[in-house]
């Protein structure tokens, strides 16, 4: 039997993707989307790579996808940036920013895990599955 951890909270997080031609499916990671319930904690970290960008859509609007990655981080940092979501609650914020959608930039499934420090995940997904 395993014993829970009290220093340990469960975690969540979606893989954003960038699918330039969303009828050709093809897709690359360009970000993280953490959400933390115990902690009330939502954040998002990004890294568009445009040679893959360019790679799989030379035309592609460079400045548009990185609007909409910066537009996540937004989000979930709340405030001003967050536009109608401003006043929602991190668990809604996620929520919302999860919900599958047909656009250039959109989040994969939904992942668990156990961590004392959401911050410090955030930074280590992005490290392992999107740099």
């Amino acid at each position: 039997m395993t014993r829970h951890d009290p220093r340990r909270d469960v975690f969540e997080y979606a893989l954003l993707r960038v699918v330039p031609r969303v009828e050709r499916g093809e897709c690359f990671n360009a970000g993280v989307v953490v959400y933390c319930r115990a902690r009330s904690f939502v954040a998002a970290r990004t890294l568009l790579d445009e040679t893959k960008l360019r790679a799989l859509d030379p035309r592609a609007d460079v400045t548009g996808v990185r609007a909409a990655l910066h537009a996540v981080e937004g989000v979930c940092r709340g405030g001003e940036e967050a536009g109608q979501a401003a006043r929602d609650d991190a668990g809604r914020r996620f929520r919302w920013l999860i919900a599958p959608r047909s656009t250039v930039v959109q989040p994969g499934p939904v992942h668990t895990g156990l961590t004392a420090d959401p911050e410090a995940e955030v930074e280590r997904l992005l490290d392992v599955l999107v740099r």
